[in-house]
């Protein structure tokens, strides 16, 4: 009973101890199991030499009657293992720590050995010590550098005992034999502990290795993707059991170039040189490619798989040391992406008929209107004769309008096919932008009085000359002018200015008639599409105009602004380059018989 009390207490002890270890270690290694370890075993050395010196004190002390200060200076160094502990635990910095105990334990021997008869001192076995103490750091430069200060330490003790600077030894009560074997038991007892130590903090680490490499293998084995370790050469050294669910394949034939044969033949240059650039530059590469598939019924088949590539890099100097890769089906991404492929190339296809067939039928229509419209002037103006009943000039009157609102609409269905076609090529010449505004204000000029509208054209003086197609530019300006004057109602005003603004020339045109909803801006430049209120539908046009100015204004590098709020008027805004880039084509473009307006 008395025993196992005992051994209660001796074990509750420990426990205490251990937790005071545990809670001198410093805050950045307390969730590494291993980095702690070895600031516990470190720290839990040097207490231990702080207090050995402690108790040896005494005996020393009654075994010399009188010390001299050079032992007051030896024991107070002898304490100093107390506060290379205190370092650690306050900053974590355990390699510093390693060194300095290294150098300060060589001195604290070296002169201690030096006070007691230097070569011949029984403290000198403590020097196996100091690389010992070193291995703790798991660095093999602090070992190295351990390795080197105790054979210098034994060096200076040598040499002052040749040179006669080592003091007598002091007269003892007990035999140099006797002191000899203290020395040499109390340095293997120690020299114990560190072993003792060093086997914690490796068993500590095959430990954590063990749990690290089973969380590892059971995330792999129950992981829907397939993953790969493979080696600098790209050969697989490690497939998880998805294999089998990837490839029908066990991992087992996976293993060298396994992987690799299985790959399509015209997908391997891309499979190795991700394996490859991955390993050379560390960098993180995603690769597709497809792989062989063994289906259950024996055949064979291709898949694309997205393969993730990463580094593996080793533990201190950070190179890589191979590559882990993430590799799963995107068998129906691939066939999502060939239908929307499909899709837009037939949604293409269909735009260039479409496109096409406009262009034609304009062509077609623009003939007989042509005819139409000259006949319908002839009568309208009576050229042979007295038509006789008002009734008939009425009639030609109203041909002749329908017949030129359908040749505009042709000639905007034509422009706005070249422009889509790339065929509208434009022609760069330097013109002045007032006299632009000007022409373009006296032509919509009756069609505004004609509504009762005010137009007023305003452009400041000083603009630099416009360097772009002319016609284009006409022909934009007008059709926007049109628009202002359409949806203006009578007593209203349409407003043309123009300036430059950050290497670029606005043209403003601004009413302030019906507006537009907010939601219905964003329609606004698409062919055949208007605003969708009541009010505007009860105005004529095909909503081709805006489309043809945007087009026109995008073949300049400029672009069509269109502000608005509905009740309150519109502004629209052409903006063009002062110069139109070098890399535009000089050449002229096809002439239209007449201007268009939406």
């Amino acid at each position: 009973m008395a025993r196992s009390k005992m051994r209660l207490l001796v074990g509750k002890g420990v426990r205490k101890l251990g937790a005071y270890f545990d809670s001198l270690v410093h805050d950045s290694v307390r969730d590494d199991v291993i980095g702690a370890a070895r600031q516990r075993s470190f720290i839990a050395a040097q207490l231990l030499a702080g207090l050995l010196a402690l108790c040896v004190l005494p005996v020393y002390l009654a075994l010399t009657a009188k010390p001299t200060a050079l032992d007051a200076v030896a024991f107070l160094w002898f304490l100093s293992p107390i506060g290379i502990a205190v370092f650690l635990s306050h900053t974590g910095r355990i390699g510093a720590a390693h060194l300095i105990s290294a150098a300060n334990f060589t001195g604290l021997i070296t002169f201690s050995a030096w006070l007691t008869g230097g070569l011949a001192s029984f403290l000198v076995p403590w020097m196996v010590v100091v690389p010992l103490e070193a291995a703790l750091s798991t660095d093999r430069r602090v070992v190295a550098w351990a390795a080197g200060l105790a054979p210098l330490g034994l060096i200076v003790l040598a040499a002052g005992g040749a040179l006669g600077l080592v003091p007598p030894e002091p007269p003892l009560p007990v035999s140099a034999n006797l002191l000899g074997l203290f020395g040499a038991m109390s340095a293997v007892i120690y020299a114990a502990g560190l072993a003792i130590a060093i086997q914690t903090v490796h068993r500590r680490s095959e430990d954590a290795f063990r749990v690290g490499e089973e969380r590892y293998r059971l995330l792999a084995e129950n992981a829907s993707d397939m993953i790969t370790r493979h080696d600098e050469r790209g050969r697989v050294l490690f497939a998880s059991h998805a294999a089998e669910q990837l490839l029908g394949e066990t991992p087992a034939k996976l293993i060298g170039d396994g992987l690799f044969e299985r790959v399509h033949i015209a997908d391997r240059p891309a499979y190795l040189t991700a394996l490859s650039k991955c390993s050379a530059t560390g960098a993180l590469v995603t690769v597709e490619f497809r792989l062989r598939q063994q289906a259950p019924s024996g055949g064979e088949r291709y898949n694309w798989v997205e393969m993730r590539c990463r580094p593996l890099r080793t533990p201190h100097g950070g190179a890589v040391a191979g590559v882990l890769a993430g590799t799963r089906d995107i068998s129906e991404r691939k066939a999502q992406e060939d239908e929307i492929t499909r899709a837009r190339d037939e949604a293409m296809s269909a735009s260039r008929a479409k496109t096409q067939f406009l262009a034609s039928m304009s062509h077609e229509l623009r003939t007989p209107l042509n005819a139409v419209i000259g006949f319908s002037e002839i009568l309208n103006r009576e050229l042979f004769g007295a038509l006789g009943e008002q009734r008939y000039r009425d009639y030609a009157r109203m041909i002749h309008e329908s017949g030129e609102h359908l040749l505009h609409v042709v000639n905007d269905i034509l422009d706005m096919s070249k422009i889509e076609a790339g065929k509208f090529k434009l022609l760069k010449e330097p013109f002045d932008v007032g006299s632009l505004v000007s022409s373009c204000a006296d032509v919509m000029r009756h069609a505004a009085e004609a509504k009762r509208l005010t137009l007023i054209a305003e452009v400041p003086s000083g603009l630099p000359e416009l360097v772009a197609d002319k016609r284009a530019c006409k022909q934009m300006l007008l059709n926007v002018i049109s628009n202002a004057i359409k949806f203006t109602d009578g007593g209203g005003s349409v407003r043309i200015s123009a300036r430059e603004a950050d290497g670029m020339i606005e043209l403003i045109v601004a009413d302030n008639g019906i507006g537009i909803a907010e939601h219905d801006l964003p329609k606004l430049g698409h062919p055949f599409v208007q605003a969708d209120n009541a009010y505007n539908r009860s105005h004529d046009g095909a909503g081709l105009g805006l489309s043809v100015v945007q087009g026109l204004a995008r073949l300049h590098e400029g672009k069509l602004e269109i502000a608005s709020k509905l009740g309150q008027g519109t502004t629209a805004t052409i903006v063009l380059p002062v110069k139109l880039p070098q890399a535009e084509r000089d050449t002229r473009p096809p002439q239209d018989p007449a201007m268009t307006a939406a």
